[in-house]
């Protein structure tokens, strides 16, 4: 009863006060409650056995068609009215609903089972003194609860101690942003010294002011006042429901958001409910229908009136009138009767219909074994069955990157020492030869500390290092100990690190399998294994990275005393701080870096440099000066750090790959031929997003320009943006046209369009976060659109989740055109469900996407098939269906309406009941399914051979309102010859033996055969792939209508069903004789030569994509798959490929004595970091190893 209430009390307006500030103490239940917060229980259910019944009928009666046939069913209640039998509106309405009922039901089950598994997980609450296990929804906020290891985090808490030193603890956050690297957060001191004391914990009663409820996953402002002093918090001190503790034993946090208050809920928000452009304009046609059918009955009733008034008193003698009806009354009368003849034109079955095709073409993509991922067993799911047609009409694509586009994985792929390259193999001719599975890989046999899952093929390398090449060894001694990585050795020679890039792990564990094995470190001293040889160095400064510096170096002292500087970073960076003898060195390895570059590759610069140890001693003095400043630290420390690092000597580069998912370039090659613009909106730094730009083909080479657009302020943002544009567009006025109109039902919404602009040539737009925000204020968006949509790719980086869906929404408002946005983290749920379409990425990474999108597979390579294939099929099937339902429809109704003016208007139907009860449910329902479930103009490898076979969708070419008109007057030809022909066929018409044919029944059994004739091979004109069904159905749908027609028309259905079976005998009269099927046959000729001719002529004359293509495919063999083509090496005239996902503040606390405190190795679950974060900035993150099975690059070339 309780849900019914809230239900009505929402819909009168009754609403939740909004809240400012959250206040809560700890271990105080009763002052939590007062302020009613949201306990941990979780609903996303829309209905229980109470409320089912009544919400979902209330639900299904909102839409338009359902409360008409309601209408019309009460019509045909009323004597007076009725013209047709009840049963006849009834049966149909009665299995919609029922449908329909029972599908939203399953749904509601089903989100039921979900609910109950997740509220009843247990965890561990501190009450009243000691910890009890609690199911989650009956924690509230305010409760102290305790943490395992790998258990889900419970709700939002802050956490207070963990068993970590420095109150550190590590969380997977993969269901809130797709990435499977560890993240650290830290508790305060003040709570932390609490430890696992449970009695200190009892007696805490800490008070926490902080921001209300919201779904800022990245921010987190309050404040914890503990004895009178007040301590502030961040995000780092806050553990989000939907990670999971990794690597730490125990932690205890006070809950401060619960349920649907978690960030994790606040971001999942409520599902509106998306409709596709058909379903819009289906219902502008049903009200333009509406009317059309009001006129036709307006017309009617008038006739009927001039009938009555002319004609009907002479018919009085034996057809008297009811007592107090007059003609007035009469022809209202009407009216309301052709109301329930004429319905048709709008018929029930139209609907269910349309809900079997979507639910047919959905389990064609679950089914699709082309979009099954093996590795992780998941196949491509339709979560949302109404929404197939729109992914045949996908204009602009939005994409996130790390986890979606990426496979979160870095490898050591190429690099340069003293001048030469390695990483690449060349035949006898001196040609490059692609690396594939079967290449043969080095062999690290012989170092008993290699990682085996590394892979690396060029061989000289191992021997260059082996033969003892000085400046390849010094090369990788610099990587294993420039770095801020953390080992972790359970038992001896089994290494695991820890980094806060995955960057930083790759380049470990290459020097480590190449020989320079970093084994452990101290805040004092690096110990390293140089080709089996125990060295350690002394550690005597870290020169931290951070975004400006864009290097990172370290001063260590080897055994033998000898001081050495190594630093790592940006080849411009470096370069500007080389020694002058470098110069021809520098020129060689620049050429190396332009082609790592123009293959997508992270490039590193290492450089060297020799110190005199008076000069480190006074320098280390000035340093310790300069860390203890209270003014001016960080100044004072750049000087320092430029004064130390110049006058390098170069010894070399790295390019390391940010591995894409397979298949990516090729499908973004596949899905820009289609005419589909891709944006990506990405949390990460602007080196990387235009990185993988590049690996993805996204940016190329040859493209103009590739604009940046990276200010401060608003006006400088407006002028970059303004600048772009007129260097595409000079002609292109400077304010935007807008094109205001009105469409939707009753034209009640207000539209406004922004036009495409030509350019000529590709353009490239990169775009930081800092800048969009302000691209995207009311005065600025239009500029920022016209320039984004002026250019072939747009990448966003450094974007928040809200900024996500501001872009997407941005697109939607002015440029009417439909949208998919793709991702696979909590991040990017508001930009999933900002889109028309939503797409998750499921599998390893978090599942949050995928929940929350409308379809969701494995890996981005199968968008390509879901819209080049799928979609496109389900589009022009879905307009098919709709032409012909309409078609065959309005012919059906039009033939009454010609009639009326032969029966005195009155009502009476052309056809017999039973036929018009089961035309549309039965005799046309199973062909029209198996075209729209079936057909196909091309099959799905010239879907892919010609990706220009897309565009038509996107400009609605297949059905419109133009469509509809045509496919109106198509209809009113056809009735013509239907009801004509026959009529004249049959007028004053003898039998063989003279008898008279030319009654009412036989007339009627001669049109209605004619008509489904005429369906039957029209529908066979426009089915294009033939099926064992679709023949099964079309001839089945023929025979089963003479067998019912000679069933009911029978005498014994006669003597059993006098009054509901009066067409006795009339087939075995009419269908015996020779010039009834000659005027079958004329009839159908007449309606179907036009329809031949015309369809000639167009092709011959103006001939669509899809007819040349569909000509090839007479004329050629089936296209093999493409074959696998070795990435071609691009000359590149980018200046850097430098990316670098690593954040400042790490070498503080790698040098800290407190974080390496010796404790007890624990097992630890192994975890491989696979990503760099959208969130790096703000926390360091964790890079580990494991034995995985390395996944197999797949040939998905046969897709294309």
């Amino acid at each position: 009863m309780g849900s019914v209430l809230s239900y009505f009390g929402g819909l009168c307006g009754e609403k939740k006060a909004i809240e400012e500030e959250r206040f809560l103490r700890a271990n105080d239940r009763p002052f939590n409650l007062a302020y009613k917060y949201a306990n941990n229980a979780i609903k996303t259910s829309k209905y229980n056995i109470i409320t089912f019944l009544p919400l979902n009928l209330f639900e299904q009666f909102r839409r338009l068609a359902n409360a008409y046939f309601f209408f019309l069913f009460c019509l045909q209640l009323i004597p007076q009215v009725s013209s047709l039998s009840w049963f006849t509106t009834a049966v149909p309405l009665v299995l919609v609903l029922s449908i329909t009922a029972v599908k939203d039901a399953n749904d509601d089950i089903n989100r039921h089972k979900n609910d109950k598994q997740v509220n009843n997980r247990m965890v561990e609450v501190l009450v009243d003194g000691e910890l009890k296990k609690e199911k989650w929804m009956n924690v509230e906020v305010g409760d102290i609860v305790k943490l395992g290891s790998n258990e889900f985090v419970t709700a939002d808490l802050l956490l207070l101690s963990s068993s970590e030193p420095l109150n550190l603890v590590y969380v997977e956050t993969a269901e809130l942003d797709g990435e499977t690297n560890l993240k650290v957060k830290q508790a305060l001191t003040v709570t932390g010294d609490m430890g696992d004391c449970i009695e200190v914990l009892a007696n805490f009663k800490g008070e926490v002011k902080c921001e209300p409820p919201n779904n800022r996953l990245d921010k987190f402002r309050g404040n914890l006042t503990v004895n009178q002093q007040t301590y502030s918090l961040d995000n780092d001190k806050v553990l989000l429901r939907g990670c999971t503790l990794r690597n730490t034993e125990w932690c205890f946090g006070v809950v401060i958001f619960g349920g649907p208050d978690t960030k994790l809920m606040q971001n999942s928000g409520k599902t509106s409910f998306k409709r596709t452009s058909i379903d819009h304009l289906m219902n502008v046609l049903v009200l333009c229908i509406f009317g059309f059918l009001a006129f036709m009955c307006t017309v009617l009733s008038i006739g009927n009136a001039i009938w009555e008034a002319h004609e009907g008193s002479n018919f009085t003698a034996f057809l008297p009138r009811e007592p107090g009806i007059d003609t007035g009354l009469s022809s209202f009368l009407t009216f309301w009767s052709y109301v329930i003849v004429l319905n048709t034109v709008v018929p029930i079955s139209l609907y269910v219909s349309v809900e079997i095709i979507r639910l047919g073409n959905s389990f064609f993509i679950d089914w699709d074994r082309k979009m099954y991922y093996p590795k992780n067993d998941t196949p491509a799911q339709a979560r949302t069955t109404t929404l197939n047609e729109e992914l045949g009409q996908i204009k602009y694509i939005f994409s996130d990157k790390t986890g979606t586009l990426t496979q979160n994985i870095m490898t050591f792929n190429k690099c340069t020492i003293n001048g030469k390259a390695y990483g690449e193999l060349f035949d006898f001719a001196g040609q490059r030869v692609e690396i594939t599975e079967k290449t043969e890989k080095v062999d690290f046999s012989w170092n008993r500390l290699a990682d085996p899952k590394f892979v690396f093929h060029d061989h000289s390398l191992m021997e260059t290092v082996r033969e003892g090449s000085p400046e390849a060894q010094d090369f990788f001694r610099l990587l294993a100990l420039c770095h801020t990585v953390m080992p972790e050795e359970k038992k001896e020679g089994e290494l695991y690190y820890q980094a806060q890039s995955p960057d930083e792990g790759a380049l470990v564990t290459a020097a480590r399998n190449f020989g320079f094995v970093f084994r452990s470190r101290t805040p004092e001293t690096i110990t390293v294994m140089e080709m089996d040889r125990h060295v350690n160095y002394e550690l005597l400064a870290v020169l931290d990275f951070n975004n400006v510096r864009k290097r990172m170096s370290v001063i260590v002292r080897n055994p033998e005393g000898k001081l050495t500087l190594y630093c790592k970073g940006a080849d411009t960076i470096i370069y500007e701080r080389l020694h002058p003898s470098c110069n021809k060195l520098m020129e060689v390895t620049s050429g190396h870096l332009s082609e790592y570059a123009g293959d997508g590759l992270r490039t590193l610069v290492l450089a060297s440099k020799e110190l005199d140890e008076r000069y480190v001693d006074d320098w280390m003095q000035r340093h310790h000066e300069a860390v203890i400043a209270m003014d001016g630290r960080e100044e004072k420390l750049d000087e320092l750090y430029e004064e130390m690092e110049k006058d390098m000597m170069l010894l070399g580069a790295t390019a390391v790959e940010d591995k894409l998912q397979d298949g990516v370039p090729q499908t973004i090659e596949q899905l820009s031929k289609a005419d589909i613009k891709i944006w990506v909106l990405t949390g990460d730094k602007q080196e990387t997003a235009e990185n993988i730009g590049y690996s993805c083909n996204m940016l190329r080479e040859e493209m103009k320009e590739v604009f940046v657009v990276a200010a401060n302020t608003a006006e400088e943002v407006e002028e970059e943006l303004r600048n772009a544009r007129r260097k595409m567009c000079p002609e292109a006025p400077d304010k935007a046209t807008v094109i205001r109109s009105r469409a939707g039902l009753f034209w009640l919404e207000k539209t406004k369009t922004v036009e495409d602009e030509k350019v000529d040539g590709q353009y490239g737009l990169i775009i930081n976060g800092h800048s969009l925000a302000f691209a995207l204020e009311k005065g600025m968006e239009l500029e920022l659109l016209r320039t984004a949509c002026m250019c072939q790719t747009v990448i966003c980086c450094r974007v928040t989740p809200l900024q996500k869906a501001q872009v997407v929404k941005l697109v939607k408002k002015y440029k009417q055109a439909v949208t998919l946005a793709i991702g696979d983290g909590a991040n990017d749920v508001s930009m999933i469900k900002a889109a028309h379409i939503g797409v998750g990425i499921s599998g390893q990474e978090g599942m949050q996407a995928a929940l929350s999108s409308d379809f969701s597979f494995a890996q981005f390579r199968y968008l390509q098939r879901l819209l080049l294939v799928h979609g496109r099929w389900s589009y022009i099937r879905m307009c098919k269906f709709l032409q012909y339902f309409f078609y065959k429809n309005f012919t059906f109704t039009f033939v009454h309406f010609w009639y009326a003016f032969f029966c005195g208007f009155s009502a009476q139907t052309v056809y017999d009941e039973w036929f018009i009860t089961l035309y549309n449910m039965v005799y046309t329902a199973l062909p029209v399914l198996g075209l729209s479930l079936f057909d196909q103009d091309v099959n799905d490898r010239w879907s892919f051979q010609y990706p220009q076979l897309y565009v038509p969708g996107q400009l609605n070419m297949y059905f419109s309102k133009k469509a509809f008109v045509q496919c109106a007057l198509h209809s009113g030809y056809s009735s013509l010859v239907l009801f004509f022909i026959p009529w004249a066929a049959m007028h004053d018409t003898v039998r063989d033996d003279g008898k008279d044919v030319a009654d009412y029944q036989s007339f009627a059994l001669l049109a209605q055969t004619c008509l489904l004739i005429v369906m039957n091979t029209q529908l066979c004109l426009d089915t294009h792939y033939w099926t064992a069904v679709n023949q099964f159905f079309v001839w089945g749908s023929l025979a089963a209508y003479f067998a019912i027609t000679f069933t009911m028309y029978s005498n014994g259905m006669f003597l059993l069903f006098t009054s509901a079976f009066p067409f006795v005998g009339t087939s075995r009269n009419s269908l015996n004789q020779p010039n009834v099927w000659l005027t079958i046959f004329l009839t159908s000729l007449l309606c179907l030569l036009p329809v031949v001719a015309f369809r000639f002529i167009r092709i011959q004359l103006r001939p669509t994509i899809n007819d040349k293509v569909r000509y090839k495919v007479r004329r050629e063999a089936l296209p093999a798959p493409a074959p696998r083509r070795p990435p071609a090496r691009r000359v590149s005239t980018r200046k850097s490929g430098y990316a670098f996902s690593h954040s400042q503040g790490y070498g503080d606390l790698v040098t800290s004595r407190k974080f390496l405190l010796k404790r007890v190795v624990r097992p630890r679950q192994v975890i491989f970091a696979q990503t760099d974060s959208p969130l790096a900035q703000n926390q360091p993150q964790h890079y580990r190893t494991i034995a995985e099975e390395p996944e197999v690059t797949k040939n998905v070339s046969w897709e294309l």
